[in-house]
Formats: structure tokens, sequence, C-alpha cells
């Protein structure tokens, strides 16, 4: 390889990251709408929460909710046969707060997943003009909800997601959990990107906060139409989109976070289920994407660790000059993008050169997605995604 061909083949590991940087920097954030809400006219707002198991975050996450200054909200806590602590913890905290309910969901129908008959068992239950579907692992700021509720009406969305912070506490949650949001980042870019999208395709939303408008939600068809879909949150903003209804989503750093999974087993457990099975319906180029897209999820991994490989072997002395030319931009920028991610993602900023690391990890859940392919397990039960 000569210099120049070196440099020129630089390119696609130096400016995918500044584009998909660039691409961020546009994002609206909840920070710029206001926290005010006229008690006269605030409409009711119903906070679902589908819980299944979730004795370790069920009590943050409902006090969260519950310590918000919206002033007209009532919180569902929808037990789906919990086998743990759950439904005790919910019923005490239900005893002291008369705008908390719990719901037990019923029996599971066939060719439903668990999550999305939960929400559409307390959807049936809600009474507000605008429905949250909240994840039981989340927290709340007490600003959210009226900062919510303001930008969808002034976007006028019939559908609105957040992009909040998200909590990694354990030392493998931090190698991993930015390469999956770096991945995001990629594919759909900022919030504004997926606001003023002209395709379905290119709509997104995130399931650990989802605020629809009720009238919209039951004209789309609900969670009924998105029963068999593992990626239902990127699904039902999907279906919105196509009835011709308002998609928009934030960035709430502030206002919202997530603690997803703990510890590496349950981060490989919690994406190899939908990163394949779900992810399809992100492809690009239709029927021929998605049959491509397994090469893709794997070759991603692959193109991210490839300039630290060539820079091994060049500094062995088995490649060329020109190769550890090309492999030293490479890894320069990698480390520049993952600084800012990092810092971001507020994590220390070391762990920025431990991406490789990071890549090796992400290999293996894409392998292990493909090979199970559309059979997905979660909490004990077993689904086959459509």
């Amino acid at each position: 390889m000569s210099l120049p061909a070196a440099i020129v083949g630089s390119l696609p590991w130096t400016l995918g990251p500044v584009v998909s940087l660039l691409r961020w920097r546009n994002s609206r954030s909840l920070d710029d709408v206001s926290p005010d809400v006229d008690r006269g006219t605030a409409p009711l707002v119903s906070v679902i929460i589908p819980a299944r198991n979730e004795a370790r975050n069920i009590e943050r996450c409902v006090r969260s909710v519950l310590a918000s200054q919206y002033p007209n909200f009532e919180t569902i806590v929808v037990d789906d046969h919990s086998t743990d602590e759950t439904g005790r913890i919910v019923q005490e905290l239900a005893e002291g707060d008369i705008r908390l309910h719990v719901l037990s969901a019923p029996e599971l129908p066939a060719g439903w997943f668990g999550k999305q008959w939960a929400c559409a068992s307390g959807a049936a239950r809600a009474k507000g003009e605008i429905i949250v579907f909240t994840d039981a692992d989340t927290y709340h700021a007490p600003d959210l909800l009226p900062r919510v509720v303001n930008a969808m009406r002034e976007r006028e969305a019939d559908l609105l997601s957040v992009a909040g912070t998200q909590e990694t506490k354990s030392f493998w949650e931090r190698i991993v959990q930015p390469h999956l949001f770096a991945m995001l980042l990629a594919r759909y870019g900022g919030t504004e990107s997926v606001s003023n999208a002209k395709r379905a395709v290119d709509v997104i939303a995130n399931g650990q906060f989802i605020a629809v408008r009720r009238d919209a939600y039951d004209r789309v068809g609900g969670h009924a139409k998105v029963r068999e879909r593992v990626a239902e949150d990127m699904a039902i903003a999907q279906e919105f989109f196509r009835a011709g209804r308002r998609v928009v989503l934030y960035a709430a750093t502030e206002q919202f976070s997530t603690h997803m999974y703990s510890g590496l087993r349950e981060v490989v457990a919690g994406w190899s289920k939908n990163i394949y099975a779900g992810g399809r319906d992100a492809a690009l180029g239709g029927a021929a994407g998605r049959a491509l897209y397994p090469l893709v999820l794997i070759g991603w991994p692959l193109l991210g660790i490839a300039p630290v490989v060539a820079l091994a072997m060049a500094a062995f002395g088995l490649l060329s000059q020109s190769w550890l030319i090309w492999s030293v931009v490479c890894v320069a920028f990698a480390i520049g993008f993952w600084t800012v991610l990092y810092r971001f993602m507020k994590q220390p900023l070391w762990y920025a050169l431990l991406f490789p690391l990071g890549y090796l990890i992400l290999g293996y859940i894409a392998v292990t997605a493909v090979m199970r392919g559309n059979r997905v397990q979660w909490k004990q039960r077993r689904y086959v995604a459509r």
C-alpha cells in the first residue's frame, strides 16, 4: 500500500465517526422546553410501567414517577406474572398514594410478546389523554413529564420518545453499552434526523420511554399492531409514521436515565435477543438489505477492530510502513470518537482506550444473535419474532 493510498483508505474509518457526531450535534433537548404547566389545562397523563421480575428496580422507578412536578397524572404498574417480590413492593407503595394503581396482567395470549401484552393491558385501564409507556429500570426527574407534555404540544407530536442517560455501573457495562449506542447513532443520527424522517425505516423510538396521544394510539392499533415484534419500540414508531402521525425524538440526558443491564451476562443476553431479530427492520435496501443484514451486523465489529490488528502487525514488521500509517490514523480517530462518546455518556474517559475490547464483545453478541435468528428468550419466556 502506497502512502497516498493509505491516507485515502483511512477515510471510511475517519469520516464515519466525524459524520456521526455531526449528525447528533443538531439534536433537540428537553432542556430547551419549559417545565411549567398550567394546572387548570394540564391533560391527564397515564404512566404505564410493565414489570416482570423487577424487584431490583421497581421501587426506584415508581418513586421517581410519583415525585413528578406534573399536576395531573396516574401511574399504573402492570405486574406481568412476576415470581419475585415485584408485586409485593408495588402493592406496599400503592397503599400510600392514590395515584398509583397495580394491575395484574391477564394470561399471555398466543402470538403476543409479554411486554406488549402488559402495555396493552395497562392502556385498557388508563384514563389519560396522553399515555406514557416506560420501563421499570428507569429513573424520571421531577420535571420530565411537564417538559414532555409541553414538547408534544409545541411539536404537535402524536408520539414522543426520549434518549436519556444510560447508567453503566460495572466495567463490562462501560465497555459494551457505548458500542451498541454508537451503532444506533451511526444508523439514525441525531433526534432531528428521526423527527424529520421521510421514510418509516428511518424512524425509531426508545422503548424505555414513549409518550403517545391516546386517540392516535387507538387509531394506529396500539401494541396489538406490534405484538410479535421483538423491537416493539421501533415497530410502533414506524406504525405511527405509516399512519401519517407525527413522531418526535428528544434528548433528555438531564431528565431521564436507565440502567438496562447489570454485568456482562445480562448485557450479552439482553442485546442478543433483539440486535438481529429486531435490527432487521432498520436495514436499508428493502428485502435485499434484510438478507444482507447478518453480514453487516457481524462485519461492523470486524471493521472496527481491523485497524488495531493492522497496527499490531505493522509494529512487529508484518506489514509495511504505509499500513502502519493507515492504522495509526484510524486508531487515533477511533480514540477521539470514543472519548467524545464516553464524555457524552458521563463515563470515565480512559475507557475510550479499551474500544477494541468492546468490539470483541460486540462481535460475540452479533454472532450469537444471528445464530439464534428469530428465536427469542427473555425473562423465562420463549418467543418467535415476526
